[in-house]
C-alpha cells in the first residue's frame, strides 16, 4: 500500500487530509511539525510527502530542503499543501526540492490527480 506522510501542525488539516487520502486508499503518516516530518520520513521512507509551510519551529520551505539534500530522504517526493498562494512562493516551493505546489483548501479531485501523478 503506499504510504503518504502529511506534515501540518493543524490538526483539522491533517484529519481533512488523511481522511481524502485514506478513501482513495493509501496509508497515511502524520506529523505536526517540520522537524518531526523529517524523523518520521528518514524511518519511515514513505511514498510521497504532503507538507505545510506555516509551522512552528522549522518551517515547510526548510524541511523540504532538508528532505531534498539528505541521500536517506531525496527520492521522496514532496508536495507542499499551504495556504500561501504568491507565485513567488511556489518558486520558492520549487527551489527547495517540492515536486508540485497545492493551495488550501485542498479539492480532494485535484489532490488525487498530483498524488497519483507522484507516486504511480
Amino acid at each position: 500500500m503506499t504510504r503518504i506522510l502529511v506534515v501540518d501542525d493543524s490538526p483539522t488539516e491533517v484529519h481533512v487530509l488523511k481522511a481524502m487520502l485514506e478513501k482513495n486508499g493509501y496509508a497515511v503518516l502524520t506529523a505536526s511539525s517540520g522537524e518531526e516530518g523529517i524523523s518520521i520520513a528518514k524511518q519511515q521512507k514513505p511514498d510521497l510527502v504532503l507538507m505545510d509551510v506555516v509551522m512552528p519551529g522549522l518551517n515547510g520551505f526548510q524541511a523540504t530542503r532538508q528532505l531534498a539534500n539528505d541521500a536517506a530522504t531525496k527520492a521522496i517526493p514532496v508536495i507542499v499543501v499551504t495556504t500561501k498562494d504568491q507565485e513567488t512562493d511556489k518558486v520558492w516551493a520549487m527551489r527547495q526540492g517540492a515536486k508540485d505546489y497545492i493551495v488550501k483548501p485542498v479539492r480532494e479531485g485535484d489532490l488525487m490527480e498530483r498524488v497519483k501523478a507522484l507516486v504511480s
